[in-house]
């Protein structure tokens, strides 16, 4: 079967507009995450500003950016981490950010149909997984400042 792109139905342009537009709608949600994340940690621990987990979203440039964003929130989670004393995984979530950015790579190459599906179940599995963990990150340093707050207060209190 043959695609003619000339005699596409509206139908299904309207159902591949959308499906794009909803993916860019999450992929938004994934880099916040990431922003707010690195929000949390301290300039002196970052290894980029917070609004350059956005830069994800740049087609192409994000080939090379997927790789640079597991590593560089990986190494500032590390320094937040170490300056708090909270005992967390070493290079947190290193290898899944980079497995994100293989599995994206993968799923770019002219592959048969079948081997590509598999490949996106499978990149879709690393990435909610690689979101999920940065959230939990993000919790994690936003249950710490409460901490943090609560016993500062509790401190002043004493005095």
């Amino acid at each position: 079967m043959e695609l003619d792109i000339n005699n596409i139905d509206r139908e299904t342009l309207i159902a591949a507009g959308a499906l794009a537009a909803l993916f860019l709608f999450i992929k938004v949600l994934y880099a916040n995450t990431f922003r707010a994340t690195l929000k949390l940690i301290a300039p002196e621990n970052r290894f980029m500003k917070p609004g350059e987990a956005f830069l994800v979203l740049i087609p192409i440039f994000n080939i090379y950016w997927n790789f640079e964003l597991a590593r560089r929130m990986s190494d500032s989670l590390t320094n937040e981490f170490y300056d708090r004393k909270i005992a967390e995984e070493e290079f947190p979530g290193r290898s899944t950010g980079i497995t994100v950015a293989i599995l994206y790579i993968i799923t770019m190459l002219p592959l048969p149909v079948n081997i590509l599906m598999g490949v996106n179940l499978v990149y879709f599995f690393y990435f909610f997984a690689y979101w999920v963990k940065m959230n939990k990150f993000r919790e994690l340093l936003k249950d710490h400042n409460i901490f943090l707050s609560e016993q500062q207060e509790h401190q002043e209190e004493e005095n």
